[in-house]
């Protein structure tokens, strides 16, 4: 089959653009005729998407995706929409009213799959860098079972709360990176500006400099003479370890080690658990198969250890296990996630028990970044003071022993 380029005219006296897949060019105006569209103008096409024009090169392709953030708004819009008008008219009325150039591409896009006669999740997957396979699985799902506005209205939901969560933690990160920088400045411009300034008042005192001074001092020269080899090593080693990650055994060992690292490998391990807790128990709710969900949600996991965790999972259950064993073997997942599947399982009620897991893992993440920022923002604080201190000493004892020898 080919792809034609049309141009028509909708009962409502709009013009409409897209493509269409047929035989030939007669084959395609009968399918357009049976739509009720005038055709005005067909042609053969690529059948590529439109691409959006930018004045520079390229630009549009690395723009040509939705954000989380726009997505969680374009699912909502279209979960309220397509309750009260068709699918067709939601997408058309998204378009209109999408500020972004490129979101109104994307979803132009989509309205044209659909157009054609396409089912919605088919024309998501023109723009598959927008709609990854999960969202576009559930759609499908929906389609199927008749019950899209119910699917759009949970995959909203569940995207909602999963840009809530990944804004607290930029929100409980921000400040903290802040800081941080911020006293590795004053530090490196204490030792780099202000040390050798005041070193050059001992230099003619002839008096042997008490050893803090001196340690300051030789930190201080090392940094204004070596500053680029230091450089230079850090970009080296980061240069090595972003290597050596590609090695499916070294990231396999490292995710691991995170894992075990205290506060940080808990922190992760239940902000996985909790989202993974959601996604299946709206994926169990919206009737879509247990065993595909969790062979798409592994895909989008970055942690490797965990990766592996949820594909050991699959296999369990492919092979006729339950979720909770499952679970219960990979030694991963927090036991009060393992405990409520179980039950789930065991009252035919697992998706509402899977969301009260994710609900009680997420307001434990809340109470623990808490926690640890009200923690880390004053340690950091007295980390900074302390060094600060130091080099202030390292300048006044000297002067201090100057005074006392002339006191003498």
């Amino acid at each position: 089959m080919a792809d034609f380029d049309y141009l028509v005219i909708d009962t409502a006296g709009r013009e409409q653009r897209g493509h269409i897949a047929a035989d030939t060019i007669d084959a395609a105006r009968v399918a357009l005729d049976r739509r009720k569209m005038y055709v005005v103008r067909i042609e053969p096409g690529s059948g590529a998407p439109p691409r959006a024009k930018s004045l520079v090169t390229g630009l549009s392709l690395t723009r040509r995706k939705m954000s989380v953030k726009q997505l969680t708004l374009f699912t909502r819009q279209l979960a309220t929409l397509n309750q009260v008008s068709p699918l067709e008219e939601s997408l058309r009325t998204i378009t209109r009213q999408t500020e972004q150039e490129s979101v109104r591409e994307i979803v132009a896009t989509v309205h044209a799959g659909v157009m054609e006669g396409r089912r919605l999740a088919e024309a998501m997957g023109r723009e598959p860098k927008s709609f990854p396979p999960l969202y576009r699985a559930m759609v499908s799902a929906g389609e199927r079972s008749g019950s899209l506005p119910v699917i759009l209205d949970r995959l909203s939901v569940l995207l909602e709360r999963q840009a809530e969560i990944n804004g607290k933690i930029v929100t409980t990160l921000a400040y903290p990176a802040i800081l941080s920088v911020v006293a590795i400045g004053v530090v490196t411009a204490l030792m780099v500006f202000v040390v050798p300034q005041v070193v050059e008042q001992f230099d003619t005192v002839g008096q042997e400099l008490p050893l803090l001074t001196r340690i300051v001092i030789g930190l201080s020269d090392f940094l204004v003479s070596y500053w680029w080899v230091m450089l230079l090593v850090l970009l080296a080693a980061g240069l090595l370890a972003w290597q050596a990650l590609k090695q499916p055994p070294i990231r396999l060992a490292f995710d691991s080690w995170v894992l075990r690292v205290p506060l940080l490998g808990r922190l992760l391990r239940d902000l996985h658990a909790a989202r993974m807790a959601r996604t299946l128990s709206t994926m169990v709710a919206s009737r879509l198969p247990l065993l595909e969900g969790l062979t798409l949600t592994a895909g989008t996991i970055h942690n490797r250890r965990l990766r592996v965790a949820s594909d050991e999972i699959v296999d369990a259950i492919r092979g006729g296990g339950s979720l909770s064993a499952a679970m219960r073997r990979t030694g991963v997942f927090p036991p009060l996630l393992t405990y409520l599947t179980a039950s789930g399982e065991a009252a035919g009620r697992l998706d509402e028990m899977l969301e009260r897991a994710a609900e009680y893992l997420e307001r434990e993440f809340d109470r623990f970044t808490a926690t640890a920022l009200s923690l880390l923002e004053p340690a950091i604080i007295v980390v900074m003071g302390g060094v600060v201190a130091t080099i202030v000493l390292s300048i006044l004892l000297p002067i201090l022993q100057l005074n006392t020898l002339a006191g003498q």
